[in-house]
């Protein structure tokens, strides 16, 4: 079995906190991995929403449900039972001993989940597999870039030509077992088809469950673009109101991100457009038929493609990163842009362009050029990640870096 980088941390949330809710996309191992917590460090017992008496009997009386549990319990797919909530509250209150409760769930019901333990549970989030989860080696890469010494730069192994497969295979634990191009779209499609016909009716009875395929066709088309959503609705004939709740689904469902914009001024950023981004690139490749000889033809592609990729990473890395990053995007008004930023709680500043090409040049390092003068003294250094396999200074706290550098454990 795969080691996930998240069991740590959750087992460090048990520690102290009576209630942890592990959420993340359907089909990332959230019940494998809350499964594998189970042993001499977690002592529970494990129920699962999916099996119909389990979640008869939790729906049908959920205080004696809950009344009638062990000293810590694993209860898989709680979204089905959000009753439980309120009955779990009440044995917290009187019970507030760590690791009562670990919980997981895929359909955005953390704001119930919240409203209902507040103060009493910390939430977590498990994506598919990161890329050094798949080849088992170390990823500090979000933590090294915040650290002042900067050691000499050093060659980080890449392959060019297996960039690309890793793009179209994803993250998803099915999806990167199945090693058949065919099989591996079937996985997709199916998934696709779960996630809108149960997950999406389940969070709303909406009318327009055929809008949602071609919407997500057309957000595939335009991730790691800025959301416009003039632009949009005018393209999937939505109103915009109505977009804007699909949009929201999405989200829930984790098929969908957004990358906020980062200004100087923090009351700005819910402002400013973000970027969307599909959470996985192998999902966003089958969404768009594409395949390895297309990504090699089409450019521009590609280069959203990877710059989805990094940002997804860099997500699944700020889950467990030491430095707890939030992630951003920016853009100034002199169209000036910096593909991703990373902020640190205390305020300081990593800028990372994304090149789909095999060399740099001084024009690609302009947008982190006036990133740092905007961020100041917060700034650390900026990077730009491409396909070649050097890393090359680019002048005081700026290299060109291979992407493989993400998961290598190699940073300047």
């Amino acid at each position: 079995m795969i080691s996930r980088r998240l069991q740590p941390m959750i087992l460090a949330a048990l520690g102290d906190n009576p209630v942890v809710f592990l959420q993340g996309p359907r089909q990332s191992g959230k019940s494998t991995l809350a499964q594998s917590l189970i042993g001499p460090s977690y002592q529970a017992q494990y129920l699962t929403l999916d099996d119909a008496a389990v979640l008869a009997a939790a729906s049908r009386d959920p205080q004696g449900f809950i009344a009638g549990l062990g000293e810590s319990t694993v209860i898989d797919e709680v979204q089905r039972a959000p009753e439980l909530f309120l009955a779990i509250k009440v044995a917290v209150d009187r019970d507030r001993r760590p690791g009562r409760f670990l919980l997981t769930g895929s359909v955005g019901i953390v704001p119930a989940l919240a409203d209902a333990l507040v103060g009493r549970v910390e939430i977590l989030t498990l994506w598919p597999f990161s890329q050094g989860e798949i080849e088992g080696s170390g990823e500090s890469f979000m933590d090294r870039l915040f650290d002042s010494s900067q050691p000499e730069p050093a060659l980080a192994p890449t392959d060019q030509d297996d960039l690309l497969p890793r793009i179209l295979r994803g993250g998803f634990p099915e999806a990167v077992q199945r090693r058949s191009t065919d099989r591996r779209r079937e996985w997709f499609a199916s998934y696709l088809m779960t996630i809108l016909q149960r997950d999406v009716r389940d969070l709303s009875n909406i009318e327009g469950l055929r809008d949602l395929p071609r919407l997500l066709s057309l957000l595939a088309a335009r991730t790691s673009c800025l959301l416009n959503y003039s632009e949009l609705s005018r393209s999937s004939a939505i109103p915009q109101t109505t977009l804007k709740r699909y949009l929201a689904l999405l989200e829930a469902t984790f098929l969908v991100q957004m990358l906020p914009a980062w200004t100087t001024n923090i009351g700005k950023r819910v402002v400013k457009s973000p970027k969307v981004l599909l959470g996985d690139t192998g999902l966003a490749s089958s969404v768009l038929g594409a395949d390895e000889r297309r990504l090699k033809t089409d450019p521009t592609l590609t280069g959203q493609l990877l710059e989805t990729f990094v940002a997804m990473e860099l997500r699944k890395q700020a889950s467990w990163s030491r430095t707890r990053s939030r992630i951003f995007h920016y853009r100034s008004h002199a169209s000036n842009e910096v593909d991703i930023v990373l902020e640190e709680p205390g305020g300081r500043i990593v800028g990372i362009e994304v090149k789909a090409s095999s060399s740099v040049a001084a024009r690609d390092v302009r947008g982190l050029a006036e990133l740092a003068d905007a961020a100041g003294p917060n700034f650390v250094r900026g990077i730009v990640l491409y396909r070649g396999d050097q890393i090359v200074p680019f002048g005081r706290n700026v290299h060109a870096m291979p992407v493989a550098s993400l998961w290598s454990g190699v940073t300047t």
